[in-house]
């Protein structure tokens, strides 16, 4: 049987990507974006409901994130979900979903150009 793990994202930034490195040396950036889904309520109201998503970049696709994104702006990102978990202190098993970037888009705002550049992500090992 066939499967699928595709996401597709558009949204804005909610806080300035972080940059760190592995023990090997490679470069890993965290990015926290944010979607909105809106509908009208049975009462015709327009309704709206943010959703957050954990972003993850590896290798070239990290640098970049780090140097290029910023808080608040429009992003557009291809990747995959990956859940990984570990134990707290505490002993007790966290899990964390998050996506995979692998192709990464910087949209710009209205004195920018509409994209201002895209990278396509080399498969990393997690």
């Amino acid at each position: 049987m066939k499967s699928v793990n595709k996401v597709t994202l558009l949204g804005n930034v909610t806080r300035d990507p972080e940059l760190k490195s592995t023990t090997t040396g490679q470069s890993v950036c965290t990015i926290c974006l944010a979607t909105n889904r809106q509908w009208k309520g049975e009462d015709g109201d327009k309704q709206s409901l943010p959703e957050y998503h954990n972003l993850v970049a590896w290798g070239g696709q990290a640098e970049f994130a780090a140097s290029h994104v910023k808080k608040g702006a429009p992003l557009y990102v291809e990747g995959y979900l990956k859940t990984r978990s570990w134990d707290s202190p505490e002993g007790t098993k966290i899990f964390r979903t998050e996506i995979v970037v692998e192709n990464i888009v910087l949209l710009g705002g209205k004195d920018e150009n509409p994209v201002m550049e895209a990278m396509h992500a080399k498969e990393a090992v997690v």
